[in-house]
């Protein structure tokens, strides 16, 4: 969290899930949410306005970077990438199709692809890979959404499932007709995404084989991916209920298609993997959060260039972003941090009161102190949503506590209070002990074990520092450890 934008009204903050995002559509590939639709125009139908494509890409370009924290520079990990480029295009559908490529500064695991050949990868792909083959699998996964123009033809379906709800809602007098018809064009284009996901899927493969690596890294890091999503969650236990309306297959089906697809083109063990040189190239790379955006230490926020520092309760997840910090649980309470500049306020309870919440009880502004610093409190309820909301100043700037729940109750009260309370200035010593993470690489010696080095790692919770070791490296607890093998430490 590096700025403080004034927020909109709160209902509708939360109602959006307190995230950015519209989802691009013209983005192919994976996960990513940005700031708007794109218009690709109104050419006729089946045709494309030459240089459509590239010109999306460049417009687009800029946006992306943006969003996702500008472009990561690393001399390792941009050797990394460009390593695998060369083998990848001659080995590609169309070896004449140019690629800009680019990392983002980013803590997310995401890769993409804009038309024209804008591919991304952010930094914290490449920490979760532990070989080049996997790098190389990502990558010819995206170019083959840019060879098969995915994105110019997942737009135009998204375009036309818009239109046939619009016909339908306007035309069909049966409501619940006209909800049942636009459900099955909202499956059908989903699908529709899921089924390029698994011919990306697919085509990679095979180009990873011709360019010589390793064909089965694709599913070996995708069930890397799966994982570490399952990590992210509040508990490490993700539902497992499938999303019909998502725009990629599940985690299972794409690793099976990609299984199926190395198959077909050898045994395992054939092709390069290349750990110990990918590994070296990383070696010092950034993990985790940008210092300007402040650091996330297990379950507290701590922000060097502020002097601020707060913890959520146990079950709680906290996710960072240039505009706010995010947290949620397993009960559907979530949390948004952020500040703004009061400088044109008389007092807290004046800003409080100044139009920014929907729904306010005004009866419940109180003023107050947190840990000696001057603060008002509020609720609000508005749209079926309970919220509890503090303001804690430090000079010009507020600092907000926004909770949200469906449900409320005392559970909700205690998390609040307890996080608010929380909220405290760093003291020197605190800021200058205060450093990013980062990804170290060492040997393993003859008898180490996942559970005897996960110990080194810094800036994870205890009773997590293991699962995250394992999914970085790949290493199941419980199992020996080739003395040698290169393995990913983070630390500070």
């Amino acid at each position: 969290m590096n700025s403080f934008p004034s927020l909109d009204a709160l209902s509708g903050q939360i109602r959006r899930g307190l995230a950015a995002g519209v989802v691009l559509l013209v983005l192919s590939g994976c996960q990513i949410s940005g700031s708007s639709p794109i218009d690709i125009g109104t050419p006729a139908p089946g045709s494309l306005r030459p240089g459509l494509s590239s010109d999306l890409g460049a417009r687009e370009h800029p946006r992306v970077v943006a969003t996702y924290g500008g472009v990561y520079e690393d001399r390792g990990a941009e050797r990394a990438v460009a390593q695998v480029v060369g083998r990848l295009v001659e080995a590609s559908d169309d070896p004449s199709q140019t690629y800009r490529i680019t990392i983002l500064n980013s803590p997310a695991v995401n890769a993409f692809a804009l038309p024209g050949g804008y591919l991304y990868v952010t930094r914290g792909l490449l920490a979760l890979a532990t070989d080049t083959s996997e790098v190389a699998a990502v990558l010819a996964h995206e170019m083959a959404h840019v060879t098969a123009s995915h994105a110019i033809k997942r737009q135009e379906r998204a375009q036309a499932t818009e239109l046939a709800g619009r016909v339908l809602g306007n035309v069909v007098r049966d409501p619940d007709q006209a909800r049942a018809a636009i459900m099955s064009s909202q499956l059908s284009f989903a699908r529709f995404s899921q089924i390029q996901e698994l011919e990306a899927d697919a085509v990679g493969v095979r180009t990873l084989a011709r360019a010589r690596y390793d064909p089965f890294a694709s599913a070996r890091f995708l069930m890397s991916m799966g994982k570490f999503a399952a990590y992210q969650s509040a508990q490490g236990n993700q539902s497992s209920a499938p999303d019909f309306l998502s725009s990629h297959p599940t985690t299972p089906e794409r690793v099976q298609t990609a299984v199926r697809a190395a198959r077909q083109v050898g045994a395992p063990g054939l092709g390069e993997r290349d750990r110990d040189a990918y590994l070296t190239k990383i070696d010092g790379m950034l993990y985790g959060d940008d210092p300007l955006e402040g650091f996330i230490r297990g379950r507290s926020f701590l922000h060097k260039a502020l002097g601020i520092s707060f913890t959520v309760p146990q079950g709680f997840v906290l996710e960072n972003s240039a505009e706010a910090v995010l947290a949620s649980n397993s009960s559907g309470t979530a949390l948004r941090f952020d500040g703004a500049d009061l400088t044109d306020f008389a007092s807290l309870s004046a800003y409080m009161t100044s139009g920014w919440i929907n729904g306010l009880v005004r009866d419940s502004v109180r003023e107050d102190t947190v840990n000696g610093l001057p603060a008002v409190t509020a609720s609000a309820v508005t749209d079926g949503w309970s919220f509890r909301i503090a303001v804690v100043r430090i000079g010009r700037t507020g600092y907000r506590f926004i909770f949200a729940s469906r449900t409320g109750g005392a559970d909700f009260t205690r998390d609040y209070q307890k996080t608010v309370d929380s909220f405290r200035q760093l003291t020197p010593t605190e800021r200058a002990r205060l450093r990013p993470l980062r990804i170290k690489v060492i040997r393993a010696d003859a008898g180490d074990t996942p559970e005897r080095l996960a110990v080194g790692m810094s800036g994870v919770e205890a009773s997590r520092r293991l699962s995250l070791f394992s999914i970085l490296n790949q290493t199941p607890p419980g199992e020996a450890i080739a003395a040698g093998t290169p393995l990913k430490l983070v630390v500070d």
